[in-house]
């Protein structure tokens, strides 16, 4: 008897298993080139299953030694370009012709393999893919209750994040240092653990990047060229919550069940979020809904009648079309970072799915600016008509967010009514912030608070008039605000004249376009001036000028995005805009810059936007 094996059945290591019990006693087993090469290209790239089924060649070379069984390599190399296409079906195409021409016993793991050549005729043995327990792995030796994430990289001792949500410390685990070919046998492990264990799946695999789900822990794999050398990263939720653990229960309880909503779940890294939307995941499956999630990767921890979907074709669009067919009630997204992220949410919210968002904020109102620019403003609280603000593993803050025809919070004149997004405090029901349109811009403008110390309106009104009069004047400019509809702008003495224009007609243009009387007069003029000299930079009216918009150019580092700022001072807080599209608010550091960690939401985001050539600019906040 003939018995010819395929690549998926040699990578099981079945072959030799079988010779072993004496299914095959007297078979002349023939191993394809085709096998071989197909072998060699996945362990050249990294792959486990090349390395186990190398194995397996040299346990069946032992038994032909052994005079156990007769073991001959037939049929050709692949060719480069078969190997690329390995996953058209090229190699398995080539394997079966190699079969019928022996005329040989086809044995397969693989179905869809067993499948064509049974329609090909072939005499096809399928043996079902090897499903093991797995124990435990070593990696999971360096956890303990208190540990959130394990962090293992060639030269250096282990380290782990461990303790409370909100208060994780880094520290080593270990004092040993592991060398690369240690965490490459655990990285193996790991590997086989997830393709053999029905607890486990290989959820990426990109050269130099797999990422790997095995029962609790989501691991990362990176090896060279995408990394400086090998590396493993394993993550875990350190608890698993109910909605009836966080503070505002109740009420969020009755507020997802009187009809679908659309939820921001925001926070800092490492705040708690995820672990808050598995426990409203699971209060919404036991109310009697049909829940969904999407991530990238799966790493929610919820109950089995949860489904969890990720990418489809490479594109959460596509998750999203395939999604609308099964009709969930509540879909929860993990993570919306990107503009398409934001896009898929609001689509699959208008389409009357409720939805729950996870998104990376370091205030509540953050996460709703978010949706400026990438959402039509009127439809904001449509997609989302709840925040809830997670800080240190607790419900921080909850916010109410609807839509109201009225004049602006400040303003006094009743031709200036216009939709605006009103956001409240759940709890008292003060409203707290409002969005609207403010001289073609969209402005967010706080309406209680420290924050309202010089006026919100104010403030807008001000910024209008000095991005205004800065379009025609050269020198430094000066805004004093003297009423609701009266300001006075001190400019250089030689830009008079341009700013107010022949007879008076520019400077009448602004007023009418801004609804506001403006007294133009130089610097020297001012109240308390020394002298007729220019202002400095960033004086006159200290503290309720707002800074101008700064473009800058960022700086990408190993580690960091970097912004050096020349205008603003060290703690001031500043926005961060991309083509005017709001991006993140920071405060400046001591160095007069601003620094964001790579690989964070917030960098993603500036570098996507570096990349597309997007003028990046700083505006005072």
């Amino acid at each position: 008897m003939k018995v010819l094996p395929d690549t998926s059945v040699v990578i099981d290591g079945r072959i030799s298993e079988r010779i072993r019990d004496g299914s095959y006693e007297g078979a002349t087993v023939l191993i394809p080139e085709a096998v071989v090469g197909e072998l060699e290209h996945q362990a050249n790239e990294g792959h486990d299953t090349g390395w186990d089924g190398l194995e397996e060649l040299k346990r069946l070379a032992d038994l032909a030694d052994e005079g156990t069984v007769e073991i001959r390599y037939v049929g050709r190399r692949p060719e480069a370009i078969e190997l690329d296409r390995a996953s058209e079906g090229e190699i398995d195409a080539l394997i079966r012709d190699i079969a019928a021409e022996e005329g040989a016993r086809f044995v397969t793991s693989d179905i869809v393999q067993s499948e064509v050549a049974e329609a090909k005729g072939l005499d096809v043995e399928y043996v079902a893919p090897r499903v093991e327990a797995i124990d435990s792995l070593d990696l999971e030796g360096y956890f303990d209750e208190e540990t959130m994430s394990v962090h293992l990289k060639a030269g250096v001792a282990p380290m782990a994040k461990r303790g409370a949500i909100g208060e994780m410390v880094y520290e080593h685990v270990a004092e040993e240092e592991l060398d690369a070919e240690r965490i490459e046998e655990m990285a193996r492990e790991i590997e086989t653990a997830a393709k053999r264990s029905r607890d486990g799946f290989i959820e990426m695999r990109e050269p130099g990047m797999t990422i790997i789900q095995f029962r609790d822990y989501r691991i990362a794999i990176a090896r060279p060229p995408f990394s400086d050398g090998i590396e493993i990263t394993a993550v875990r939720p350190l608890v698993k919550t109910e909605l009836d653990d966080y503070e505002y229960a109740d009420e969020l309880r009755d507020r997802l069940v009187t009809r679908q909503r659309g939820v921001l779940i925001a926070g800092s890294p490492g705040a708690g979020k995820s672990t808050f939307a598995q426990a409203v995941a699971g209060f919404l499956a036991d109310s009697g809904y049909a829940v969904k999630t999407m991530e990238k990767p799966r790493d929610l921890q919820v109950d089995e009648g949860i489904t969890q979907y990720t990418e489809l074709g490479g594109s959460m669009e596509k998750t999203a079309d395939a999604l609308l067919m099964v009709r969930p009630d509540y879909t929860i997204y993990d993570e919306v970072r990107k503009t398409s992220d934001f896009r898929v949410f609001a689509d699959m919210r208008l389409a009357g799915v409720g939805m729950v968002g996870v998104v990376h904020a370091t205030r509540a109102i953050d996460a709703l600016q978010r949706l400026i620019g990438r959402v039509e403003l009127g439809m904001i609280p449509q997609v989302v008509d709840t925040v809830v603000y997670i800080e240190d593993g607790m419900v921080h803050t909850v916010y109410d967010v609807t839509t109201e025809v009225k004049v602006p919070h400040g303003m006094t004149e009743e031709d200036l009514t216009r939709p605006v997004i009103v956001i409240r405090d759940y709890e008292t029901g003060t409203p707290e912030y409002e969005i609207y349109t403010f001289n073609r811009q969209v402005v967010t403008v706080p309406i209680g608070g420290e924050e309202e110390d010089e006026g919100g309106v104010d403030r807008l009104a001000r910024q209008e008039i000095e991005r205004e009069i800065r379009s025609i004047a050269r020198g430094y400019v000066d805004v004093e605000l003297q009423s609701q509809n009266r300001a006075v702008v001190y400019v250089e003495e030689d830009d008079i004249s341009a700013v107010i224009g022949k007879g008076g007609g520019r400077i009448t243009d602004v007023e009418n376009r801004l609804g506001i009387d403006i007294d133009v007069r130089t610097h020297a003029e001012k109240p308390g001036a020394i002298g007729g000299g220019s202002a400095p930079n960033g004086g006159g009216n200290t503290g309720q000028t707002e800074e101008p918009s700064e473009t800058v150019v960022p700086e990408i580092t190993s580690r960091h995005v970097r912004i050096e700022l020349e205008r603003a001072q060290p703690g001031q807080t500043v926005e961060v805009r991309a083509d005017g599209e709001y991006l993140f608010t920071a405060t400046v550091g001591r160095g007069g810059d601003i620094q964001v960690s790579r690989g964070s939401a917030i960098a993603e985001e500036l570098e996507y936007a570096i990349d597309r050539k997007q003028q990046i600019s700083v505006v005072g906040a």
